[in-house]
């Protein structure tokens, strides 16, 4: 069987050079050196936590146009969005019936969520929240997909679609491919502005996709200590350094902490972040401008990727139906 990786990138908030160097760019490289790699917009699993459909869809076109700028090959991958792809809801349902509640009952989120409530476990619990791990090991199974990237946050979820899968193929017929987690590196934590991980729900993050003038004030404002000019600096637990690292090469980061052990000024460094960052970012700034002005083209992009990801879905779905017996009276 191929190798096949499936990526799913969740259609919520901005896109910020977090995400950039946690998913984006690491799955890219990962798409180059594989057989076949899948990319989907996650949009039915956001309204799990957003209800706003502006929001919604906002997103979605920002997410597919930070991918499709930071160099994702269509023409090599299967880029879509899972909504264009309506059997994987189906292969959902036919999932949730033989998925154990016992089995949802212990998902990480779900656990999380109840465990804030005090007299009723299940309040403000919809029932997306409690069986999304099913929906997502429908995103998963569909495909026939052998490795997906998930953070040490995210094996549960892996684990949980293994064992579905596992339980499908007992009952009815070894379709369904079990599959391999390709793990991030746990100790990969990119930090924000204010020192702690960089994300939306902190508002502490750089945008990835922001003009040259709006990056460098968001560089600015990485919060230092109050050492002067001229101290040395310690750059094991410093924001600045731990981004610099990120785009930057072993002689480039030596002399950066040369520059430390000699007191640089905190401006000096963050100057020197952001025309580091920039250098990467600029031909991707460049690609976006130019895919902003033509809408057209990313609607034709993703209905050209759902209908290459329905021609494998269409015949998954079918294999499934006959087995379980939704079909045709002979």
């Amino acid at each position: 069987m191929k190798k096949r990786i499936l990526t799913g990138i969740t259609t919520t908030g901005t896109p910020h050079i977090g995400n950039y160097i946690g998913a984006i760019r690491p799955a890219l490289e990962m798409a180059k050196e594989n057989e076949e790699s899948f990319f989907f917009l996650a949009d039915y699993h956001s309204i799990i936590k957003n209800q706003d459909s502006n929001k919604i869809k906002q997103s979605v076109e920002d997410i597919a146009l930070a991918w499709l700028s930071c160099g994702l090959d269509t023409k090599t991958t299967y880029f879509y969005r899972q909504s264009d792809v309506p059997e994987i809801l189906e292969l959902s349902w036919i999932l949730n019936c033989v998925t154990a509640k016992g089995l949802m009952n212990r998902a990480h989120a779900y656990k999380a969520a109840s465990s804030l409530n005090t007299n009723d476990a299940d309040k403000g619990i919809t029932m997306g929240l409690f069986s999304y791990p099913v929906l997502m090991a429908a995103d998963i199974l569909m495909f026939d997909s052998t490795h997906v990237p998930v953070g040490s946050d995210q094996i549960q979820h892996l684990e949980m679609t293994r064992d579905i899968a596992a339980r499908f193929n007992h009952l009815y017929k070894p379709l369904l491919t079990l599959p391999d987690p390709i793990i991030a590196d746990k100790e990969k934590i990119v930090l924000g502005l204010d020192g702690r991980k960089m994300s939306k729900s902190y508002e502490n993050i750089i945008p990835l996709l922001d003009d040259e003038k709006k990056l460098r004030k968001s560089v600015m404002k990485i919060v230092t200590n109050s050492l002067e000019p001229g101290e040395p600096k310690d750059s094991k637990e410093c924001t600045v350094f731990d981004l610099y690292k990120n785009f930057a090469d072993e002689e480039k980061i030596t002399e950066f902490q040369n520059y430390y052990d000699d007191g640089i000024s905190w401006g000096e460094a963050k100057e020197m972040l952001f025309n580091t960052i920039n250098n990467e970012l600029k031909p991707i700034r460049s690609r976006y401008v130019e895919l902003i002005k033509d809408k057209d083209y990313i609607n034709d992009v993703l209905s050209d990727g759902s209908r290459k990801a329905r021609s494998i879905a269409k015949q998954k779905i079918k294999e499934i139906r006959e087995v379980i017996g939704i079909t045709n009276i002979s």
